[in-house]
């Protein structure tokens, strides 16, 4: 029988030889260990898979945030690209609007007009920019520093537009919650003033950067700073730092200190609400933000911000002040007649000696500083000028701050009896003398019957005595028989050219005429003869030293004979030793003149003169109101000798042209004493032949003139004395 077989274990592979047996069986006691702890195994791999679970949890935190930053700089990159494309579409779009950049130009700066004494002192600068345009070597070093510490710290370093001022700049506002800072570098500030209008839209802003770059491109830093300096507006009309500085300091750009400098600097925040003129606190607090501004950036001392501190404060008046304005006012009235319309900077040069011009505010100032409430007078008037007829001082008005308008050119008053000259000069070129006699009495001219001033009548006098004395009754019996027309052509010819009536009443001064026309009338009396045209201009020239005018003055016609002249001389010299002008009378120098009072006292003159100046004075009220019984030979005279005594300090004494001794009846006044230099000038000089006809008259004329004289008026059949008003209402 087949023998059963006994089954053998298998024997598994071993590829270790020596250590098949131990492998084999560590394998295989793992198998079985395998298949008989499979749960544990299982255990042991669901806590390991939630131990895995829970890493990959606390990376995905981390990965969202990191994910969200690189969320959002993505988001950023496509939205700066899409921005920057909507900006370049933006500044495309609104630059092509804009003409080629091959056209850009800096446009002219308005031209300026420079007003210069005889002595070459700047007294005023007239233009849309009120000052002259300055190199900046020419202005303070301070402005510029100011400016740039204040306005652009970053000015020399940045290309036009400067971001790191404009996100500073964006980041305060936003702090603030309102506008408290502007990011716009002065680059930009010129491009605005110089190209664009002052609204805020988008189109204008981009135009400004656009503007900007170019200028950059186009100038040096310097040459732009130099351009805003001399174009930016500084309030109170002034544009340009020459113009600020003369406004606000009465002084050069180049003499502006520290302190100064720095409240210009801080007017540019905002000109009109700043200026000194208007609120002094407050520009002088920017001011002094403009100080730590410059201390922070080291470009200035701790000592000289002390000093800085320390100056007074600045208070400018809210008008240009000075009474030179008034002479700049009358060469920009006339200047277009003498080169036509103004393209150019031009340097006007002008007769005024600036020191007689300060010397003649002084006086009129004074004058109604200590007569004006007691007086009722409110404004005066000075003309001064030369034997050639330049206006050497003219005072307008006592203060041009507070009024423009000009009462020595513009306004016309009546004379008074300061017109007498004029109707003398008349008289004597008919053969009339100082000696001719006329009767002193009631004179009844038509329906008129004129009066002397103190209502007195001293029967027959000479025409010297009648002048001295001022006698109305005198120059109304001349008046009508040289005839009123030639009275108006005398006066012509002496250089009135205001619009005069030909009746009897302008003996006595009842046509209105100018201060400066008054005043140059007189001269031929002084000067032998010869016209004298008021004048203030000299030369005009462009700002490199081209001429464009120059007087023409050198060769006046002759107006009166020399013989005449003497003869006013005569009389004029006695109205101021022993007549109506005594108080006119100066010390050391031969005087003459005439004094002048309207009704109810609302105009007074004195128009006096010496071999050196004729000048006139006016005082009374803008609204005609009459002042307290001040005449001609009263305020006007005494600010008249204020002026001239200054005047002629340390000039020698020179003699008007008398022509020869005064007449017996001249020099037996008590106004000429023996040892005056007046009275010694009339000894000097040969005498004046005087004529006489049978009737023992002195000029060869009828003395009854063709008017009722010593009549009674109350038996002229009028009923009643007529007044000069009758005649100007025509009654």
């Amino acid at each position: 029988m087949a023998r059963k077989k006994t089954p053998r274990s298998r024997i598994e592979p071993s590829f270790e030889g020596s250590r098949s047996n131990g492998n084999a069986r560590t394998m295989a006691d793992e198998r079985v260990a395998g298949k008989t702890t499979s749960k544990a195994a299982s255990a042991k791999r669901r806590k390991k898979s939630q131990s895995k679970a829970r890493k990959p949890k606390a990376r995905t935190s981390r990965g969202r945030i990191t994910g969200a930053v690189r969320s959002i700089a993505y988001w950023c990159c496509v939205l700066g690209i899409w921005g920057g494309i909507a900006i370049a579409g933006i500044v495309a779009f609104y630059g092509a609007r804009m003409p080629s950049a091959a056209t850009w130009s800096i446009p002219d700066r308005p031209p300026n007009v420079k007003i210069v004494s005889v002595n070459g002192e700047t007294m005023a600068n007239r233009g849309a920019t009120g000052g002259e345009a300055l190199l900046l070597g020419e202005m303070s070093p301070y402005i510029p520093e100011a400016v740039i510490a204040i306005e652009d710290r970053r000015f020399y370093s940045h290309f036009g537009v400067d971001p790191i001022g404009l996100a500073r700049a964006m980041m305060a506002n936003v702090t603030a919650g309102r506008m408290v800072q502007g990011g716009s570098t002065l680059t930009q500030q010129l491009a605005k003033n110089l190209f664009l209008s002052p609204e805020r839209t988008i189109e204008r802003k981009v135009q400004e950067v656009l503007l900007s770059l170019w200028l950059e491109h186009r100038f040096t830093k310097d040459q732009i700073l130099e351009m805003y300096l001399n174009r930016v507006f500084f309030g109170s009309g002034a544009y340009g730092v020459e113009a600020a500085s003369r406004r606000y300091f009465r002084k050069p750009a180049r003499d502006v200190s520290l302190a100064e400098a720095a409240l210009l600097a801080g007017l540019l925040k905002a000109p009109s609400r700043l200026s000194p003129a208007r609120d002094p606190k407050a520009a002088e607090a920017r001011s002094q933000v403009v100080l730590a501004a410059m201390r922070e950036q080291g470009v200035v001392s701790d000592s000289e911000i002390a000093t800085a501190l320390t100056s007074p404060q600045v208070r400018a008046k809210s008008y240009w002040t000075g009474s030179e304005n008034y002479v700049a006012d009358l060469v920009m009235q006339r200047l277009p007649d003498l080169v036509g319309k103004i393209t150019d900077d031009l340097v006007v040069e002008t007769t005024i000696d600036f020191q007689l011009q300060r010397e003649a505010e002084k006086a009129l100032r004074e004058a109604i500083g200590d007569n004006g409430a007691k007086s009722r007078v409110s404004q005066g008037a000075l003309v001064s000028i030369d034997g050639t007829g330049a206006v050497r001082a003219l005072i307008g008005g006592r203060e041009y701050a507070t009024s423009q308008f000009d009462r020595a050119t513009d306004a016309l008053r009546q004379p008074g009896s300061a017109f007498k000259p004029i109707v003398y000069a008349a008289a004597l070129e008919q053969g009339r003398t100082p000696l001719s006699v006329r009767n002193d009495a009631p004179v009844k001219i038509g329906k008129w019957t004129p009066e002397n001033y103190d209502s007195k009548y001293r029967g027959n006098v000479t025409l010297s005595d009648a002048l001295t004395h001022s006698l109305n009754t005198v120059a109304a019996q001349l008046v009508m028989e040289v005839g009123p027309k030639t009275v108006v052509k005398t006066a012509r010819r002496l250089g009135i050219e205001a619009p005069l009536k030909a009746n009897a009443s302008i003996a006595l001064g009842t046509s209105e005429v100018s201060l400066l026309e008054l005043t140059g009338a007189y001269a031929p009396f002084m000067n032998g003869g010869y016209k004298a045209t008021p004048h203030v201009i000299r030369r005009v020239s462009t700002h490199d030293g081209k001429v464009l005018y120059e007087n023409a003055y050198d060769n006046p016609p002759r107006v009166i004979d020399p013989a005449v002249a003497a003869m006013m001389n005569q009389m004029l010299v006695r109205v101021v030793e022993e007549g109506t002008g005594r108080k006119a009378r100066l010390d050391g120098w031969p005087a003459a003149g005439k004094t002048g009072t309207t009704q109810s006292y609302r105009d007074a003159l004195f128009v006096g003169y010496t071999a050196n100046l004729v000048t006139g004075v006016w005082f009374g009220n803008d609204d005609g109101k009459p002042m307290k019984n001040v005449t001609g030979g009263g305020l006007p005279a005494e600010t008249w000798k204020q002026f001239m005594q200054a005047a002629h300090h340390g000039v020698p004494p020179a003699r008007l042209p008398l022509g020869g001794a005064l007449p017996p009846v001249v020099i037996e006044g008590d106004g000429v004493q023996v040892g005056d230099p007046v009275a010694g000038l009339m000894r000097d000089l040969a005498p004046v032949p005087v004529s006489r006809d049978a009737t023992g008259a002195t000029d060869g004329m009828s003395m009854t003139p063709p008017a009722d004289i010593g009549a009674d008026p109350a038996q002229s059949g009028a009923g009643r004395r007529t007044t000069l008003l009758d005649i100007l209402m025509g009654n």
